[in-house]
């Protein structure tokens, strides 16, 4: 049997979070009040909804919702959710627990790898912090971000850290590419930012150095599967 392509379960299925939700009930609300002050119903489907629907309401409904202590918790997490071995031991084990390599003549102990997002002329060197809940965010947002702070996330979205993006010293993040969003948004920023990585023994408080002086990874190297990845350190 052919699977139709167009979503057959689409208005029968259940919304995807509490967030849809609210969010379509906004919208029908915003509609409703149009109708209930004398809006007529041709008029609005063939073109007057962008009157109606338009950017100002829609930033109107996000505040509104904002104001509930809402920080889009569940789309900041889902990598974590999709994906829980990749981050268990980030949420499990401690120094003491894993066998890390030797340190080099450095001083540095290999901790991970990452795909560089922008080739910079020497390494950053920051301390370490695991940004994983919107109570930190606000708590960052409130305090103010630490100096040298290099932000280790889960997800490759941004939407967590954004309020905050621009005082990080330096963003390890665990998923995407480097044409994922949080890339793209450092990349703008001028910070320096590893996706796709994996680290292990690193703690918060840690110094850590992110080798961004290595070449970024291109998109050819995504599809040809080429290898360009840079290192992550914890200094001893």
């Amino acid at each position: 049997m052919v699977k139709p392509f167009f979503d057959t379960d689409k208005y029968t299925r259940e919304p995807a979070s509490p967030t849809v939700i609210a969010f379509h009930k906004a919208i029908k609300d915003l509609v409703r009040s149009h109708m209930e002050a004398g809006g007529n119903w041709n008029a609005f489907v063939f073109g007057e909804q962008e009157n109606v629907v338009n950017a100002d309401a829609l930033q109107a409904i996000e505040d509104a919702f904002l104001k509930t202590g809402y920080r889009y918790q569940g789309s900041a997490m889902i990598s974590i959710e999709e994906e829980p071995e990749k981050y268990q031991i980030l949420a499990t084990a401690t120094n003491s627990e894993i066998k890390l390599p030797p340190p080099d003549a450095n001083g540095r102990i290999l901790c991970g790898t990452g795909d560089n997002v922008v080739q910079f002329s020497e390494n950053t060197v920051g301390t370490a912090l695991y940004v994983r809940t919107s109570e930190q965010v606000l708590s960052l947002l409130e305090d103010g971000v630490p100096d040298n702070t290099i932000a280790i996330i889960d997800d490759s979205g941004g939407t967590l850290t954004a309020p905050v993006l621009e005082y990080f010293k330096g963003v390890v993040c665990m998923g995407g590419t480097v044409r994922s969003h949080l890339g793209i948004l450092c990349r703008e920023y001028g910070i320096p930012c590893l996706m796709n990585s994996g680290v292990a023994g690193i703690e918060d408080g840690d110094a850590v150095e992110m080798e961004t002086s290595a070449a970024a990874k291109t998109a050819e190297a995504y599809q040809k599967n080429i290898e360009m990845t840079a290192n992550i350190w914890k200094q001893c």
